[in-house]
């Protein structure tokens, strides 16, 4: 079932790598490290368990990715190649160029088309869940609207699984597809999912920035630019003004007046920090008055160094004279673009600035969300038969997920422990049978979709879908964004209880409801982030300490990094529904370490 079609599904825009402990670069990597970093990166907020085990089988995932066809980068030898990303200190992440996803994508989308063709699947393409239905306690099917003709549709099965991606799109700008939304978790949500942390929300750090008000979406620069990419900006606020005001370009601003904060900062893990650590001290250096852009709000991520640096391996390698810049310069160019020759064209193509030749200019924005519905060790929500897998869960990230870690939690849920632990509750069912349509769960299902629809189309507002969605994700991006506190968090609960008695009293949908309307399904997704909102504002307020993408300024250490209290929150925080998010009740799963010691995360 997908609301549109299983190859634009968001995992296309994953750009950098998928995360394996295989250890092919002999650099001491293994299944305990590659769990150790993951724990570590998400700051200890995590499920011991789960991590674990996503660590043990990263290895198959590559293996069953080549077995499909999937074209890793190899090396010279042939053997598959291997980068760098952040928060860790070996080379664990497979890649194809900068379009690793949309390769893992069409390797997936492959696989599942012979099934198809042998009439094992039926897809349903530009189709929208709107309920779960629950019959004695389990869940047994679902309600969907038909995209094109809007028709409401009943389909009945043993056992639902989400697989939905995240939220990230509560905050309207972010880098995540425009059709991404919550509406399937917040669903069975509504009918007894627990939805757990969802106040742990990542910032990426390496993103073009945003440059007006007339923007839908921020795109993506992959975090495998910071393998290659040095982060900087100027020393001296005169030069950033100047810079901004267009009277000095960065490549003539001398080495010695450029502050490389992340290496001066954190010497061991220099610009290859974790994404939180990262997107902090680019906040931190922009409100401090030292942003590079007409906003102030972007940093340098500049290549001249690594250019040099392979142009003058290269020129060695043929030959060549290693004195002659021009030729330096050339071949490392090559190397460059051998490498992220497509994130470069893409870069060029929206900024109209050539970053081969000028640094480019990044800045962070909402890119995934560690926190989902809750489940438990083999997967399944709160509500018997409902499963959710990848980023539509919370198990894996704890606080903060380090890259390439999203395509590894995503392809483990779904080739490597799904498929296992769904058996284990479908053999309860073996003697179950098929599940009627036509039910009284069923017909009041369908009803209340049909009454949420018809209060929508039948509202006689003057205000657009865009217009509440915008000024959601202003209040969240502004009073629950990079940092928080009480009185913002507070004030934002209230404002997005005001901003959802205007929606529902003054929205505005063109068209019908029998009909391809764009609107309505829009309005449909944002009725559900104005509810999300304030739960995500509420999880935020009741989690006083920093943590990972969480970053309370009330909690935290004299040189600005977040100070977790793992005295009071070393919990998963599961909210349960009772109608209203105000009234969300609060259950604590306990994180238990005991193969790891909880301590402060350093990356210095």
């Amino acid at each position: 079932m997908f609301p549109g079609s299983p190859r634009r599904a968001h995992s296309i825009a994953a750009q950098g790598g998928i995360n394996a402990a295989k250890n092919y670069q002999g650099d001491g990597d293994s299944v305990h490290r590659l769990f150790y970093d993951t724990v570590k990166g998400g700051d200890y907020r995590s499920r011991e368990a789960n991590v674990y085990r996503l660590a043990e089988v990263s290895a198959n995932i590559i293996d069953q990715c080549v077995a499909q066809g999937v074209p890793f980068a190899r090396d010279y030898g042939g053997l598959l190649d291997n980068r760098s990303f952040g928060g860790v200190l070996v080379s664990r992440t497979f890649y194809a160029k900068g379009q690793t996803g949309q390769q893992l994508l069409l390797g997936a989308y492959s696989a599942m088309n012979r099934q198809i063709a042998r009439g094992k699947i039926q897809m349903f393409n530009r189709h929208e869940m709107m309920d779960l239905v629950k019959v004695d306690g389990k869940a047994r099917g679902i309600i969907t609207r038909n995209l094109i003709n809007g028709n409401i549709e009943r389909h009945s099965a043993h056992a639902v699984v989400i697989a939905s991606g995240g939220y990230g799109n509560l905050f309207y700008l972010s880098t995540n597809a425009m059709g991404s939304n919550v509406s399937a978790s917040w669903k069975i949500h509504k009918k007894g999912a627990y939805f757990a942390n969802p106040c742990f929300t990542q910032i990426h750090p390496t993103c073009i920035p945003v440059s007006g008000d007339h923007q839908s979406k921020l795109t993506l620069m992959s975090e495998s630019l910071r393998n290659d990419g040095r982060i900087w900006v100027p020393k001296l606020k005169s030069d950033s003004i100047a810079i901004r005001e267009g009277r000095l370009k960065p490549v003539d601003l001398d080495e010695d007046k450029r502050d490389y904060y992340l290496e001066r900062r954190y010497p061991a893990f220099g610009n290859l920090v974790p994404r939180d650590v990262a997107s902090r001290a680019a906040k931190e250096r922009c409100d401090s008055g030292f942003g590079i852009n007409k906003t102030g709000e972007a940093v340098f991520l500049d290549f001249a160094s690594a250019i040099i640096r392979y142009g003058k391996e290269k020129a060695h390698l043929k030959g060549l004279d290693e004195d002659n810049l021009s030729l330096v310069k050339d071949l490392g160019k090559e190397v460059i673009k051998s490498k992220y020759g497509n994130l470069f064209q893409m870069y060029e193509k929206i900024v109209d600035q050539n970053p081969y030749e000028t640094p480019m200019m990044i800045y962070p924005a909402v890119h995934y969300t560690m926190g989902g519905v809750w489940v438990d060790y083999n997967l399944m929500t709160t509500i018997p038969g409902c499963f959710a897998v990848g980023e539509a869960n919370f198990s894996d990230h704890g606080a903060n997920r380090l890259g390439a870690s999203a395509l590894m939690q995503g392809l483990a849920d779904g080739y490597f422990v799904l498929p296992y632990t769904i058996g284990d509750y479908l053999a309860d069912d073996i003697r179950t049978g098929s599940i009627s349509t036509e039910s009284k769960e069923f017909e009041e299902a369908e009803k209340s979709v049909k009454n949420k629809i018809e209060l929508l189309v039948n509202n006689k507002g003057t205000k657009s879908v865009d217009y509440f969605h915008k000024k959601l994700g202003k209040i969240i991006w502004n009073k629950c964004g990079m940092s928080r506190n009480a009185k913002e968090l507070n004030e934002a609960i209230e404002e997005i209880q005001m901003l959802r008695e205007d929606f529902y009293k003054n929205i505005s949908i063109p068209g019908s409801e029998n009909s391809f309307n764009e609107p309505l399904a829009k309005a449909v997704r944002v009725s559900d982030f104005l509810e999300l909102g304030e739960l995500f504002a509420k999880d935020a307020l009741e989690r006083t300490e920093s943590c990972g993408g969480h970053f309370r300024e009330e909690s935290q250490t004299k040189e600005g990094e977040a100070l977790r209290d793992d005295e009071n929150f070393t919990f998963v925080s599961a909210w349960e529904n009772k109608g209203e998010p105000s009234n969300a009740i609060l259950h604590k799963e306990e994180l238990i370490y005991e193969n790891i010691e909880l301590k402060t995360r350093s990356y210095k």
